[in-house]
């Protein structure tokens, strides 16, 4: 079983930056693509970034390029989401999700792939 735990979340205004970070315990953590997944009220849940399992590779929603970097460190079992720039339509709860690495990167922006996911973390930006 792998648990993950979602932090770093919180309000802000817009311009500002956040990171966010996810804990994962329970199984070898570089095994898996790790992605960041948000979901705004009455919206579907949106792609926001994937990592492969070495990190070398990265994906990136088309609302969030340029202005949020995902990265991983392994010895840590964590991974990240830097996020700059925040604007008022990035306001939503944030998921991460660990999946297979064969998920990356052309599985890696289905939500239904993934079978472990953290509890979200709240980010709000006002304007």
């Amino acid at each position: 079983q792998v648990q993950l735990v979602d932090s770093g979340g919180g309000l802000l205004q817009a311009g500002g930056s956040l990171r966010l970070s996810c804990a994962v315990s329970g199984r070898t953590f570089s095994n898996y693509a790790m992605t960041w997944f948000r979901q705004a009220p009455g919206k579907e849940r949106e792609f926001v970034s994937a990592i492969s399992k070495s990190g070398a590779s990265t994906i990136y929603g088309d609302s969030v390029k340029g202005r949020f970097t995902i990265s991983r460190d392994n010895a840590k079992n964590t991974v990240y989401l830097q996020m700059n720039s925040l604007k008022p339509e990035d306001t939503a709860v944030y998921y991460c999700a660990a999946g297979s690495p064969a998920v990356f990167p052309f599985g890696a922006r289905n939500p239904s792939t993934y079978d472990y996911w953290g509890q979200g973390t709240q980010v709000t930006v006002s304007s």
